[in-house]
């Protein structure tokens, strides 16, 4: 186990001065050792200007490669919600994903609990911090990083709060069903096709789950689509429809389920984490939110041990999305017409904190 001190590896000399909501912030680029092997992670940390010691916060990613910003659809809600939230008394902390920025690693080959020892490598770098109340670190995850965030929780005693925004706090075969019947349901294609769709991809994750932790899992998936495939043939021209413009894209699905990540995501049982986590607790989700479904809000209070303590703040917003925008279609391609996430969802954070923390 790497000690504090070999843990910090290098802090860039740059000072940058931000101006945001009329105050001065500082934010310093540095570089620390993730809690696994080798990686090297790049990140932002932004303070308040003013000499003192202050709750700190660490930013945690949902799925997919991102920059320290949380770039996204056109938006930069990590960047967003560090400028917000250090003018009002905290020290942020948001990092880019492995292979992206300055981080090292290569994504592809990380899982869910990688990312929660980068998270780690985060928190040990924060303790050496002079500005840093060590009483009062806390972690903010987004969608997978509600995850992140849970497992980072239940293997380190110094975290003293969770923040979850659409984060994941359903098992990962739940998860990926409930998404993908929500991204189905909410397209364009026509019910038959929608029907269809529902069916291969409960039948195919119902399967990679089986075979997770199998050698044969390649084999296993190919067979059971070639089963499906051909009951589903002889459905299609029962309809007498012309032409067949439903395709499952089973190459591509299949070199995804047997990776890594997939592996381990889809076994994911957030029980085993959260009911070692007793720490205060806010969960945020929009309740037209079709990756992370609102019902995780419940999912936190009911495996966590701070839900058994009443310690678990929840807030559903109507009409919001994943990206925690108020939405109108609140389908993901109209994400890049809605700007940034709402100053009041901040501000709720931001009260939470207050009560909670301070």
């Amino acid at each position: 186990m790497k000690t504090i001190k070999s843990l910090f590896l290098s802090v860039a000399s740059l000072l940058l001065y931000g101006i945001t909501s009329a105050q001065s912030i500082n934010q310093r680029e540095v570089i620390f050792k993730s809690k696994a092997d080798s990686i090297t992670i790049g990140a932002t940390i932004s303070s308040p200007i003013k000499a003192g010691k202050y709750p700190a916060i660490i930013i945690a990613s949902g799925t997919g490669p991102q920059d320290r910003d949380g770039t996204m659809a056109g938006t930069k809600m990590f960047a967003r919600i560090a400028n917000f939230l250090t003018p009002k008394g905290y020290v942020v902390l948001r990092m880019d994903d492995r292979g992206v920025g300055k981080t090292t690693g290569e994504y592809r080959y990380a899982t869910t609990a990688d990312f929660a020892l980068d998270v780690l490598g985060a928190l040990q770098f924060l303790k050496t911090e002079k500005n840093v109340d060590l009483r009062h670190i806390g972690l903010l995850g987004h969608s997978e990083g509600g995850a992140v965030i849970s497992i980072a929780a239940s293997q380190s005693k110094d975290v003293a709060f969770l923040i979850s925004l659409s984060g994941l706090a359903s098992n990962g075969l739940e998860s990926l069903l409930v998404q993908n019947e929500n991204l189905v349901n909410t397209s364009p294609m026509t019910a038959v096709d929608k029907k269809r769709s529902n069916e291969i991809n409960r039948l195919m994750f119902a399967t990679a789950f089986q075979y997770a932790k199998s050698d044969s899992m390649e084999s296993k998936l190919n067979a059971v689509y070639n089963y499906w495939k051909e009951k589903d043939d002889l459905y299609f021209k029962s309809l007498a429809i012309e032409h067949d413009h439903f395709r499952f894209p089973i190459w591509s699905y299949v070199q995804q389920a047997i990776g890594p990540w997939y592996r381990y995501f889809i076994s994911y049982d957030p029980q085993i984490f959260l009911s070692k986590v007793d720490v205060p607790i806010l969960a945020i989700n929009g309740s037209k939110d079709v990756f992370v479904d609102p019902i995780n809000l419940n999912y936190w209070k009911q495996y966590s041990r701070s839900g058994l303590y009443g310690k678990v703040t929840t807030i559903l917003l109507p009409n919001v999305n994943h990206l925690l925008q108020p939405c109108e279609t609140c389908t993901p391609a109209e994400y890049a017409k809605l700007g940034e996430i709402h100053e009041s969802t901040l501000g709720s954070i931001v009260e939470w904190l207050e009560e909670t923390v301070k």
